[in-house]
C-alpha cells in the first residue's frame, strides 16, 4: 500500500516536470519570432585554405571528436573501464559517443563547403547525441524504463526539429534542442539525488558546452583579439570536445553511490 502510494506521487511529479517542460516550450515558441536561414549564418570569420583543404581549420578542429567518439564507444561496449550497472546506460552512453564520432564526420563535411544544403549534417548528429546523453542522464537520475522511454521520445523530437526547420526554414525548434543540456541537466539535479560520486563532472561539461557556444557566437570578435591565428568558431569545436571529454573521465572515475529505488524494482 505505501508503495502504491509513494509510486503515485512519483508519477505525479513526473508528469508535473514534463507538463512544465511543454508549457516552457510552447511559451517560447509563441513569444519568439521566427528564425529563417541566412547565408550569412555560413560565412565563418576564419576561411583560410592549408594544404588545398577548404576552411582548413574549422575542418581539422573536428579530428578531436573522433578519437574520443571512438575510445567512448569501444570502452562503453567493453565495459570494464565505465562504472555503468545498467543496461540502459550502457546503450544511451554507447549511441552517445556514436554520435560523437558522427559529429566529426558531419561538422567537417559540413565546414568543407558551408552551405543550406549540408548544414543538416552538422546539427543532427549532436542533437542525435544530445538525445542519448540526455536519456542516460534520467536513467541515471530516476530509472531504466523511463530513461530508455525517454531516448526514443528525444531521438524522434531530434528527427521532427530537423524536419521542422528544413520544411518551414525557421531555426528555432533546432536551437532550443541543442540548449536542452545546459537546462535539463542542472535542473534536474537539484530535484533527483545521483546514483554515482563525481557527478559534478556534469555540471563542469555542461559549463564547457556553454563557453564553446559563447565562442561560436563571438566568432569574428576572438579571431581579431588573437591577432587573426584562430577564429572563435574554431575554438568551439576545440572547447565543445571537452564535453565528453569531462563525461569520459567520470565515467572512469565514479562509483555508485546509491542505487535508485526504480532500478531495484526493474532487476528481474
Amino acid at each position: 500500500m505505501v508503495w502504491a502510494v509513494n509510486y503515485q506521487l512519483a508519477r505525479g511529479k513526473r508528469i508535473r516536470i514534463w507538463g512544465g517542460v511543454f508549457l516552457c516550450w510552447v511559451c517560447l515558441m509563441l513569444a519568439t519570432p521566427k528564425i529563417p536561414h541566412s547565408p550569412k549564418h555560413h560565412l565563418f570569420a576564419d576561411m583560410r585554405n592549408f594544404l588545398g583543404v577548404p576552411n582548413t581549420l574549422n575542418v581539422i578542429t573536428n579530428f578531436p571528436f573522433l578519437i574520443v567518439g571512438v575510445l567512448g564507444f569501444v570502452l562503453c561496449l567493453q565495459g570494464n573501464l565505465f562504472a555503468i550497472s545498467l543496461r540502459g546506460e550502457i546503450w544511451g552512453w554507447a549511441f552517445f559517443y556514436a554520435g560523437i564520432v558522427a559529429v566529426a564526420f558531419g561538422s567537417a563535411y559540413y565546414h568543407l563547403k558551408p552551405d543550406e544544403n549540408r548544414a543538416m549534417w552538422d546539427t543532427l548528429p549532436m542533437m542525435l547525441a544530445y538525445s542519448s546523453l540526455l536519456s542516460s542522464f534520467i536513467v541515471e537520475r530516476v530509472g531504466e524504463r523511463i530513461g530508455l522511454t525517454c531516448f526514443f521520445l528525444l531521438l524522434f523530437l531530434a528527427l521532427i526539429s530537423t524536419a521542422y526547420e528544413r520544411t518551414f526554414n525557421d531555426l528555432r525548434l533546432c536551437m532550443m534542442f541543442q540548449l536542452i543540456p545546459s537546462v535539463v541537466i542542472p535542473t534536474m539535479m537539484l530535484f533527483f539525488p545521483p546514483k554515482y560520486t563525481h557527478s559534478r563532472y556534469w555540471l563542469w561539461a555542461t559549463g564547457a558546452y556553454l563557453l564553446s557556444k559563447f565562442e561560436g557566437v563571438a566568432d569574428r570578435k576572438i579571431y581579431r583579439m588573437n591577432r587573426y591565428i584562430i577564429s572563435g568558431h574554431s575554438l568551439e569545436h576545440l572547447c565543445l570536445v571537452l564535453f565528453p571529454v569531462m563525461l569520459f573521465l567520470m565515467l572512469m572515475l565514479r562509483s555508485i553511490k546509491m542505487p535508485r529505488l526504480g532500478d531495484l524494482k526493474e532487476r528481474p
